[in-house]
This record gives C-alpha cells, structure tokens and sequence, in this order.
C-alpha cells in the first residue's frame, strides 16, 4: 500500500471512529430522552385523568366519563386506555395501532422502545370507583429519534465527503515531493539522470529531497567520471600527441576488428616527406603548427565522403582507413586527400620539388589486416620509386560477379530464404551458461554457399538490409529447432533497418506476433548510434516496448565519449574485437597492459549503467584467465566455436 493509501486510511479510520462515536451517543440520548419523556407524559397524564374522571364516576356519568377519555386519546399518543368500573365489573377499551408516518419500517422493527403504562385506582373517600390503565404510544418516539438521527447522520456524511475531499486534496500536495522523489530514484535505477528536484517547505521532505538530489548528483558525476576516464585513457594511449589524431596502437587494433567482420572499403598510406623540410628550415613549431591545421581539415571533411579512420603512424606518414566505400567512392576519397595535402603545402609555402606519395590498397575477400597494410605499404614504395602522387596496388583477385548479378542472387535469395544458419554462444563469467547465442547467416546460392564476409558488402551497398532482416527474422521465428529451443537469440541489424521507418513498423508488428518477444536481442553497430542516434534512439525505444532487448555491438570502437549509453541505454554491449587483449591477433605484448587498462574503464563505465558488458574475440584459456579481473558478464569467441543450425 502507498504512503498516501496508508495516511488517507489512518485518518479517515479516525475520523470514522470519531463520526461513529457522535452518532452513538446522539442515538442513546436522545432514546433516553425520549424515553424519559414518554414515561413523565404517562404519569401526568394519568393523574390528570384521575382527577377529570372523578366527579363523574362519583355520579355514575359513564357518558361524561367517555367523553373525557375520548378527548385524551383521540391525540394519538396513547396506545391504549382501558376503564374498569368496579361495581359492575365493566371495562372499556379505547386501543390506537400504532402508525408512523414518515419512518421505515425496518427502524420500527428495531423495537427500540419497550411498552409503558401506569396504572390508577380512582377512590372517593375509601370506596374504589374504577381503575384507569394507559399504555404509551411509542410512534412518537420512533418518529422523533429516527428525525434527529436521519438529520445526524446527513449533516455527518456531508462533513465527511467535504473532510474527505479536503484530505486527499491536501494530502496529494503535502506528499507530491515524495512522488517525485520515488519517481526520481526509479530514473536513477535505470540510470536515468534528471534536473534536481524542488525542495518543499515541510522540513522532513526537504530533507529527504535534499538526499535524493544529492545521490543523483554523485551517481551522474561517478558516470561522468568514469566517461571523462574512458576518454581521456583513449587520449593517451591512442592519439598521437601533436596531430590529436589516432596513433598506431589505435590504428592496428581498429584495422584487425574491421578486417575480421564483413565489410568493403581500403587503405591509404601517404608519406609528406616536405614535412621533414619544414622541421629543417622553420623549426619544429612550424611544422607541428602545420600538421595540426592538415589534421584538423582532414577531420571535418573526409568522414563526409566515407566513414573512415585517420591515424598519423610517424613524423610524416599518416593512414586512412576507410571502413565503407567501393572502388569509385575511394577514388573520390583519393583526390580529396590530394586535394587537401596541396593545399596544406600551399599553406605552409613550401616550394620546392620534393613533395608527398599516396599508396592505396583496397580490401578484397579473406584479406588478413597485415596482408592489407604491406598491400598498401608496396603501393606507396611504387609511388615513390615512379616518383607518382599516387599508386594503386594491383589486385589480381578477380571479382567473379558484377553488382548487378550480385544484386539479382541476392534479392532471389532473400525473398525464397536460401538461408544456411549458424549460432555461436555468448557464456557466463559467472557459471559458464548460455545467456544467448548470435546468429550468423550464409546464402545457399545454387550449389554454393556464400558466408556473411562475402555477401555483406553488396548487401551494404545495393541497401538490401532492410530486405534482407524481414527475411532473417522471418527464416529464425519460423526455424524448428529455434523453436523447441527458445534459447534467446542475438541478431545483428543492419544500418539500413535502423535508419528505415517502414523496417520499424514491420519489427513492431512482428514481435507482437512472438510468443516470447523477450528472446530476441536486437544488435546495432556503435558507428550507426554516434552517426544516427535519433534513429537509433527510435529503433531502441520500438523494440523495448514489443519487450524485445536491444545490444550495441562493436563497444568501445570509436574514440572519444559513450555518454550515447545514457540515451540508448541498452540491455547489453558487446565490447569490440580491438579492446578483448588477444595477444595472437597482431598485438604485441607490451600493448596488452594498456589495453587492459582502457577496456577496464571503458566496462566499468557501461557496468556503472547496470549494462551488461560480454567479451568478443576470445580464443583461448589463456586469454579468458586475463579477462575474468575486468568483471564483465560474458563472452564470445572461438574457444566455443559457432555450430550450424539444422
């Protein structure tokens, strides 16, 4: 019961008592009274009788005798008066029923009132005349008490609606602080962070107010701290100093993430060997002053053309990687670059021969990260050597369909479901259950079968995702074995779904189709939330209200803040590739140190949400006995393989 339940009925306990109590004593006072009024008519009236009577049974007047009694009993408030003549032994009775108008009669039938009656010889001298007996009326006393009773009780109900009335009214204002209150301190369990509550005047309230505001205030400074640390471990271990771009440590990490998952795009390695001149001629000053101003143009203008990554790796060697473009697109990307490094020189009023050299390599199937980055080291050594701005590595991968072919075997696919499925269970640090298992999905095209790192990239480009999640979540809810299993399963959504509006209606309707909603964990890319967070805000909000539950994949990904998890605020986060400390994956060893240090921060800043945080890319025991101190909630990798789906 609430508080306001609890006071409303205390005082209106007590007030009913005091209310009943009233009623009670106004009820037997007046009975008694009524009573005692009854009784001292009775009397008065039966002396009075005696006397009226006398004289004329004194001279046998039994008319005149009649007549008196008549008189009296015809008021109606006698029951019955009987006359017994003692000579002759003769009685007459004069009775009245009792009849109360104006009284119902289950009050009548209460029988508050007991019979009265007086008795009377009438004597002249010693010689008894007659004897005279009446019997009160009681409907006068029902008449009178059920009045003042009836009036009683209307004047009480009024005062009680009104007492009511102003009770709940007043009670509603005194305790509104409290409702906010517990409305605030549900916010802060769901690590909501809301204005501080206005403080009330009543002094206990105030304080508990005071106390409230005071936890939420310390809660969001404990998260912003943990963010403000989560940014600034990045700053240090991952940005070059002078540039405020990414440093190598960052640039390997995110390149072996992208180059394990499907993707299209490529590599630019360019080398500004005029920057060496500038140190020489104009100082240090000079040129870091000049790599800043380059740094900052690339920052605004390149992720426009294509998402991508810049990182300076050297004094005079900066890297794109660019994480989605095709060919065309990073040839546009090429000269922009160009384009900006020209202008920089132009800037800078370096003037002679020597310049700058661009390699570029672009990403083809089963390319490993170090494989990508020699590709695009030769390019630039080529460049070089021709003395060429820029030098394209040859790829002779053969691309076996063009993108409209690829464009026809995709859409066929996905409308007949050619779907060859695949789950990979994410386990409990705790006790090594399955809390979900991510589905991975293959294309049955004619004979052969295509995985996701093949597919995925033209499913990107020619905007099938949407198209391509209807199918997939149709082929899962409807997959025999997922449906004995009803295991909860996590599907990674594409950019397209998360940005198309017709997509969120059809999940509406689709997961209000589900029997268990709940077993559906829905999985958006960190890069699609900071790039579209209203979308991804309104994709999340659609999928929590079907009961459904939402995760961020590839957590960690990105520099600077993830203040994005207080809008998001999703059910889980999947801690990207980059950040899991695998020693085997192009990591030196003397990079895991600080990396543990910045995946620490970086989970303790989603636990402090009560986010769960699950591990990726964990290969072996090894590396799982190193993970088990950043108290995350699960993980994933190869050290419980994927298994197909029959």
């Amino acid at each position: 019961m609430t508080l306001f339940n609890q006071i409303n009925s205390l005082l209106l306990g007590l007030f009913l008592l005091v209310v009943t109590s009233l009623a009670y004593f106004q009820f037997t006072e007046t009975k008694g009274f009524m009573e005692s009024q009854i009784s001292s008519d009775l009397n008065n009236t039966t002396n009075a009788l005696t006397l009226m009577l006398k004289p004329h049974l004194e001279t046998g007047d039994v008319a005149s005798a009649e007549t008196v009694i008549n008189v009296i009993f015809e008021g109606g408030f006698y029951k019955k008066v009987s006359l017994t003549w003692l000579d002759n032994d003769k009685t007459q009775v004069w009775d009245n029923p009792i009849k109360v108008e104006g009284v119902p009669q289950w009050f009548l039938n209460l029988e508050l009132f007991g019979p009265q009656s007086t008795e009377s010889t009438i004597t002249n001298g010693w010689i008894q005349l007659a004897t005279l007996k009446l019997e009160a009326n009681p409907a006068i006393g029902y008449s009178q008490l059920w009045k003042v009773m009836r009036d009683t009780l209307i004047t009480l109900t009024i005062l009680f609606v009104l007492s009511l009335t102003i009770l709940r009214f007043r009670l509603r204002k005194i305790l509104a602080p409290l409702h906010r209150v517990a409305g605030q301190a549900k916010l802060i369990a769901k690590r909501e962070f809301q204005p501080d509550l206005e403080t009330p005047d009543t002094i206990e309230l105030k304080e508990v107010v005071l106390a409230i505001n005071s936890m939420s205030g310390q809660l969001q400074t404990m998260f912003s701290q943990l963010d403000t640390e989560v940014v600034s471990l990045k700053n240090e271990k991952l940005t070059d100093k002078v540039s405020q771009l990414p440093n190598r440590l960052y640039l390997n990490s995110q390149l072996g993430s992208w180059i394990k998952d499907p993707g299209y795009g490529g590599l630019l390695i360019a080398r500004l060997d005029w920057l060496e001149k500038i140190d020489e001629q104009f100082g240090y000053q000079v040129r870091d002053n000049t790599i800043q101003i380059l740094a900052k143009e690339m920052q605004q203008s390149l992720p426009a053309l294509a998402p991508c990554v810049i990182a300076r790796i050297s004094s005079r060697e900066f890297v794109f990687l660019v994480t989605k473009a095709s060919p065309q697109q990073l040839k546009v990307y090429v000269q922009h670059v160009i384009r900006l490094i020209n202008q920089a020189i132009v800037s800078a009023n370096y003037k002679d021969e020597e310049q700058f050299a661009i390699g570029v390599a672009v990403r083809t199937q089963g390319i490993s990260a170090s494989k990508l980055l020699g590709n695009a080291d030769d390019a630039l050594q080529s460049a070089l050597n021709n003395n060429e701005v820029s030098h394209w590595f040859e790829n002779n991968q053969e691309q076996e369909l063009e993108l409209t072919q690829w464009r026809e075997l995709l859409q066929e696919a996905i409308i007949q479901r050619h779907f060859l499925l695949q789950w990979h269970p994410v386990m409990s640090f705790k006790n090594d259950n399955v809390m979900q298992r991510e589905i991975y999905s293959g294309l049955q095209i004619g004979e052969n079968v295509i995985r996701a790192a093949q597919f995925m990239p033209y499913i990107e480009q020619l905007e099938l995702g949407s198209e391509f999640d209807q199918s997939l979540l149709k082929d899962i809810a409807e997959h025999p074995t997922l449906l004995a299993n009803q295991e909860k399963v996590a599907i990674n959504i594409t950019q397209d779904s998360v940005l198309d509006i017709n997509f969120h209606n059809w999940l509406g309707l689709f997961l209000s189709r589900q029997k268990n909603p709940d077993r559906f964990h829905f999985e958006i890319q960190e890069s699609t939330v900071l790039a579209y967070p209203k979308q991804s805000q309104k994709f999340t909000n659609i999928v929590k209200e079907k009961e459904g539950k939402v995760g961020i994949d590839h957590y960690g990904r990105k520099m600077g803040s993830v203040a994005y998890l207080q809008t998001i605020k999703p059910d889980y986060v999947k801690l990207d590739q980059s950040l899991s400390c695998n020693s085997s994956n192009d990591v030196e060893v003397n990079e895991i140190t600080e990396r543990l240090a910045l995946s620490r921060a970086v989970i303790n800043t989603a636990r402090g949400l009560d986010i769960e945080v699950i591990i990726t890319a964990v290969e072996d025991n090894e590396q799982l006995e190193r993970l088990i101190g950043l108290h995350a909630n699960g993980y994933q990798g190869f050290i419980t393989p994927p298994s197909y789906i029959y």
